[in-house]
């Protein structure tokens, strides 16, 4: 791939991180804030990635794949935790 768009690519993801993270600090709700997270985790995992192939390291790919499992696991459990407490309320 081209290093022009390897770079471009990584100052655009670069972006919509921060953009998701101001979302993440003002979402108005709980279920505002985890879709944000999410979508932090699947943007880092994307930059984790583009980063492995721009410095041809393997293991930067592997990282990203552990990050991903952990981060899918923190997704189910705030899921569950959101969801008693509906049920409570």
């Amino acid at each position: 791939m081209s290093e022009l768009i390897l770079q471009a690519m990584l100052y655009c993801l670069t972006f919509f991180a921060v953009v998701t993270l101001i979302r993440l600090l003002i979402g108005p709700t709980a279920s505002d804030r985890l879709v944000a997270l999410n979508v932090l985790a699947a943007v880092s995992l994307a930059l984790l990635i583009l980063w492995g192939v721009s410095t041809k390291r393997t293991l930067y790919l592997d990282v990203a794949l552990v990050y991903d499992i952990f981060g899918f696991l923190g997704f189910l459990a705030i899921t569950r935790f959101l969801k008693k407490g509906k049920e409570e309320s």
